[in-house]
């Protein structure tokens, strides 16, 4: 199995520092941004991200309205809420956002990777219903 890219988003830099070497020794490819502005141009650049990990409190652009880029730009893009500051509305507002979880600070690494791998399984089960609908299309157009 293809292990998932995972960004780590974060303006604590011990935070990812700490939490990269964690995901990593699960082997997961980890890449990370220190603000919203560098997460979207680290996706533009690589554009094989499956899973970010998003802290909701930062400054300049927070993590909703990353999160709203994230998903305006790169739809399949799964994205897991992180935060020391959850409150009900943020979460349920992430959620409407297209989030895929929410998660509290520090939260429980096995924890985590579960919810990276289920968050990783939504994207490829997107991603094969994709490429099937092109297939059939395909095949419609060929009179097949």
């Amino acid at each position: 199995m293809v292990q998932p890219t995972v960004m780590l988003v974060d303006d604590e830099a011990p935070f990812v520092d700490a939490m990269t070497k964690r995901l990593s020794k699960r082997n997961l490819r980890i890449l990370s941004a220190h603000s919203g502005h560098e997460a979207m141009e680290k996706l533009r650049s690589e554009g094989s991200v499956d899973v970010v990990i998003l802290d909701v409190k930062m400054p300049g652009m927070d993590g909703i309205e990353t999160l709203r880029e994230i998903k305006k730009t790169y739809p399949l893009v799964e994205v897991i809420m992180l935060t020391g500051h959850a409150t009900v509305e943020t979460g349920i507002e992430g959620m409407k956002l297209g989030a895929f979880d929410y998660l509290m600070k520090p939260c429980d690494i096995d924890q985590l990777m579960m919810k990276v791998q289920e968050a990783k399984n939504k994207k490829d089960q997107h991603q094969q219903k994709i490429i099937q609908a092109r297939v059939n299309k395909i095949a419609l157009t060929r009179g097949d």
